[in-house]
Protein backbone atom coordinates (compact mmCIF):
# COMPACT_ATOMS: atom_id res chain seq x y z
CA UNK A 1 0.00 0.00 0.00
CA UNK A 2 2.86 2.35 0.82
CA UNK A 3 4.39 1.71 -2.61
CA UNK A 4 1.07 2.52 -4.29
CA UNK A 5 0.86 5.79 -2.36
CA UNK A 6 4.39 6.70 -3.41
CA UNK A 7 3.53 5.91 -7.02
CA UNK A 8 0.33 7.97 -6.83
CA UNK A 9 2.03 11.06 -5.41
CA UNK A 10 4.95 10.60 -7.77
CA UNK A 11 2.58 10.69 -10.72
CA UNK A 12 0.97 13.85 -9.34
CA UNK A 13 4.36 15.51 -9.09
CA UNK A 14 5.60 14.31 -12.45
CA UNK A 15 7.19 17.01 -14.58
CA UNK A 16 5.89 17.82 -18.03
CA UNK A 17 9.26 16.90 -19.55
CA UNK A 18 9.08 13.33 -18.26
CA UNK A 19 5.48 13.13 -19.46
CA UNK A 20 6.44 13.97 -23.04
CA UNK A 21 9.35 11.57 -22.82
CA UNK A 22 6.99 8.79 -21.82
CA UNK A 23 4.52 9.54 -24.63
CA UNK A 24 7.13 9.53 -27.37
CA UNK A 25 8.86 6.53 -25.82
CA UNK A 26 5.65 4.54 -26.09
CA UNK A 27 5.14 5.71 -29.66
CA UNK A 28 8.66 4.59 -30.55
CA UNK A 29 8.30 1.04 -29.33
CA UNK A 30 4.73 0.75 -30.66
CA UNK A 31 5.79 1.73 -34.17
CA UNK A 32 8.84 -0.54 -33.94
CA UNK A 33 6.65 -3.48 -32.93
CA UNK A 34 4.58 -2.78 -36.05
CA UNK A 35 7.77 -2.64 -38.16
CA UNK A 36 6.98 1.00 -39.09
CA UNK A 37 9.71 3.52 -39.89
CA UNK A 38 7.87 6.16 -37.85
CA UNK A 39 9.48 4.60 -34.78
CA UNK A 40 12.70 6.47 -35.51
CA UNK A 41 11.01 9.90 -35.54
CA UNK A 42 9.41 9.19 -32.16
CA UNK A 43 12.78 7.93 -30.92
CA UNK A 44 14.48 11.21 -31.81
CA UNK A 45 12.10 13.20 -29.62
CA UNK A 46 12.12 10.73 -26.72
CA UNK A 47 15.90 10.38 -26.67
CA UNK A 48 16.43 14.14 -26.61
CA UNK A 49 14.13 14.48 -23.62
CA UNK A 50 15.77 11.68 -21.64
CA UNK A 51 19.21 13.16 -22.17
CA UNK A 52 18.05 16.02 -19.99
CA UNK A 53 16.23 13.84 -17.46
CA UNK A 54 19.15 11.43 -16.89
CA UNK A 55 21.51 14.35 -16.28
CA UNK A 56 19.14 15.78 -13.70
CA UNK A 57 18.93 12.53 -11.70
CA UNK A 58 22.63 11.59 -12.06
CA UNK A 59 22.18 8.47 -14.18
CA UNK A 60 25.30 9.17 -16.23
CA UNK A 61 25.57 5.82 -17.95
CA UNK A 62 21.95 6.15 -19.07
CA UNK A 63 22.70 9.67 -20.29
CA UNK A 64 25.61 8.37 -22.32
CA UNK A 65 23.33 5.68 -23.67
CA UNK A 66 20.93 8.31 -24.94
CA UNK A 67 23.73 10.07 -26.81
CA UNK A 68 24.37 6.74 -28.47
CA UNK A 69 20.66 6.43 -29.22
CA UNK A 70 20.78 9.68 -31.18
CA UNK A 71 23.27 8.09 -33.54
CA UNK A 72 21.45 4.77 -33.84
CA UNK A 73 18.18 6.61 -34.43
CA UNK A 74 19.63 8.24 -37.53
CA UNK A 75 21.30 4.99 -38.61
CA UNK A 76 18.16 2.94 -38.02
CA UNK A 77 16.02 5.40 -39.98
CA UNK A 78 18.47 5.34 -42.88
CA UNK A 79 18.87 1.57 -42.86
CA UNK A 80 15.15 0.80 -42.64
CA UNK A 81 14.23 3.15 -45.47
CA UNK A 82 17.09 2.17 -47.77
CA UNK A 83 16.15 -0.86 -49.86
CA UNK A 84 18.72 -3.51 -50.75
CA UNK A 85 20.19 -3.93 -54.21
CA UNK A 86 17.05 -5.75 -55.33
CA UNK A 87 14.84 -2.88 -54.17
CA UNK A 88 13.43 -4.94 -51.31
CA UNK A 89 12.90 -3.82 -47.72
CA UNK A 90 15.28 -4.91 -44.96
CA UNK A 91 14.11 -8.40 -43.90
CA UNK A 92 13.69 -9.66 -40.34
CA UNK A 93 16.48 -12.12 -39.48
CA UNK A 94 17.35 -14.52 -36.62
CA UNK A 95 20.52 -15.00 -34.55
CA UNK A 96 22.34 -18.31 -34.24
CA UNK A 97 22.96 -19.93 -30.83
CA UNK A 98 26.68 -19.12 -31.00
CA UNK A 99 25.90 -15.49 -31.74
CA UNK A 100 23.69 -15.30 -28.65
CA UNK A 101 26.55 -16.66 -26.54
CA UNK A 102 29.00 -14.07 -27.83
CA UNK A 103 26.40 -11.35 -27.40
CA UNK A 104 25.68 -12.22 -23.75
CA UNK A 105 29.29 -12.77 -22.68
CA UNK A 106 30.36 -9.50 -24.28
CA UNK A 107 27.53 -7.68 -22.53
CA UNK A 108 28.41 -9.11 -19.11
CA UNK A 109 32.09 -8.20 -19.42
CA UNK A 110 31.36 -4.62 -20.41
CA UNK A 111 28.71 -4.33 -17.69
CA UNK A 112 31.23 -5.13 -14.96
CA UNK A 113 33.83 -2.89 -16.55
CA UNK A 114 31.54 0.10 -16.80
CA UNK A 115 30.05 -0.51 -13.37
CA UNK A 116 33.50 -0.54 -11.76
CA UNK A 117 34.43 2.67 -13.57
CA UNK A 118 31.30 4.42 -12.31
CA UNK A 119 31.89 3.26 -8.72
CA UNK A 120 35.46 4.53 -8.72
CA UNK A 121 35.02 7.79 -10.60
CA UNK A 122 31.47 9.14 -10.22
CA UNK A 123 28.60 9.57 -7.79
CA UNK A 124 26.33 7.48 -10.01
CA UNK A 125 23.36 5.73 -8.41
CA UNK A 126 22.91 1.95 -8.85
CA UNK A 127 26.09 1.79 -10.96
CA UNK A 128 26.07 -1.92 -11.87
CA UNK A 129 22.38 -2.09 -12.69
CA UNK A 130 22.68 1.19 -14.58
CA UNK A 131 25.62 -0.31 -16.48
CA UNK A 132 23.70 -3.51 -17.25
CA UNK A 133 20.84 -1.65 -18.91
CA UNK A 134 23.27 0.67 -20.67
CA UNK A 135 25.56 -1.99 -22.12
CA UNK A 136 22.86 -4.39 -23.22
CA UNK A 137 20.73 -1.57 -24.63
CA UNK A 138 23.72 -0.44 -26.71
CA UNK A 139 24.13 -3.94 -28.11
CA UNK A 140 20.42 -4.63 -28.52
CA UNK A 141 19.76 -1.36 -30.34
CA UNK A 142 22.10 -2.56 -33.05
CA UNK A 143 19.90 -5.64 -33.38
CA UNK A 144 16.88 -3.37 -33.87
CA UNK A 145 18.57 -1.40 -36.64
CA UNK A 146 19.29 -4.69 -38.40
CA UNK A 147 15.78 -6.08 -37.71
CA UNK A 148 17.00 -9.09 -35.72
CA UNK A 149 13.98 -10.93 -34.30
CA UNK A 150 15.47 -11.70 -30.89
CA UNK A 151 16.05 -8.03 -30.08
CA UNK A 152 12.64 -8.09 -28.39
CA UNK A 153 13.66 -10.83 -25.97
CA UNK A 154 16.68 -8.84 -24.84
CA UNK A 155 14.56 -5.71 -24.44
CA UNK A 156 12.21 -7.58 -22.12
CA UNK A 157 15.14 -8.34 -19.78
CA UNK A 158 16.59 -4.82 -20.05
CA UNK A 159 13.30 -3.07 -19.41
CA UNK A 160 12.49 -5.32 -16.45
CA UNK A 161 15.69 -4.14 -14.73
CA UNK A 162 15.01 -0.55 -15.77
CA UNK A 163 11.65 -0.65 -13.95
CA UNK A 164 13.51 -1.04 -10.66
CA UNK A 165 16.17 1.57 -11.50
CA UNK A 166 13.74 4.34 -12.34
CA UNK A 167 11.46 3.52 -9.44
CA UNK A 168 14.39 3.86 -7.05
CA UNK A 169 15.18 7.28 -8.54
CA UNK A 170 11.54 8.31 -8.02
CA UNK A 171 10.82 8.56 -11.74
CA UNK A 172 7.57 6.71 -11.28
CA UNK A 173 5.96 7.35 -14.63
CA UNK A 174 9.14 6.35 -16.42
CA UNK A 175 9.10 3.18 -14.33
CA UNK A 176 5.58 2.54 -15.59
CA UNK A 177 6.83 3.22 -19.11
CA UNK A 178 9.43 0.47 -18.67
CA UNK A 179 6.65 -1.88 -17.54
CA UNK A 180 4.69 -0.97 -20.67
CA UNK A 181 7.85 -1.61 -22.71
CA UNK A 182 8.03 -5.15 -21.34
CA UNK A 183 4.49 -5.82 -22.50
CA UNK A 184 4.93 -4.16 -25.89
CA UNK A 185 8.26 -5.92 -26.40
CA UNK A 186 6.52 -9.26 -25.87
CA UNK A 187 3.89 -8.24 -28.42
CA UNK A 188 6.62 -7.01 -30.76
CA UNK A 189 8.39 -10.35 -30.56
CA UNK A 190 5.24 -12.27 -31.38
CA UNK A 191 4.42 -9.92 -34.25
CA UNK A 192 7.92 -10.03 -35.75
CA UNK A 193 8.05 -13.81 -35.38
CA UNK A 194 4.80 -14.08 -37.31
CA UNK A 195 6.13 -11.71 -40.00
CA UNK A 196 9.38 -13.67 -40.17
CA UNK A 197 7.59 -16.94 -40.86
CA UNK A 198 5.08 -15.44 -43.32
CA UNK A 199 7.32 -12.99 -45.24
CA UNK A 200 10.97 -13.83 -44.78
CA UNK A 201 11.47 -17.50 -43.79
Amino acid sequence: MEILNELYYGLLNMGWLEGFGVIFGILYIYFAAKEMIWCWYASLVSVSIYLVICYQVQLYAEMGLNFYYLGTTVYGWWHWRKPNKKGEELPISKMKFKEHGIFIITGILFTFGLGYFLVENTNAQLPYLDSFTTVFAVLTTLLVTRKVLENWLYWIAIDAVAIYIYFQRELYLTSLLMAAYVIIAAVGYLNWRKLYHTKYA
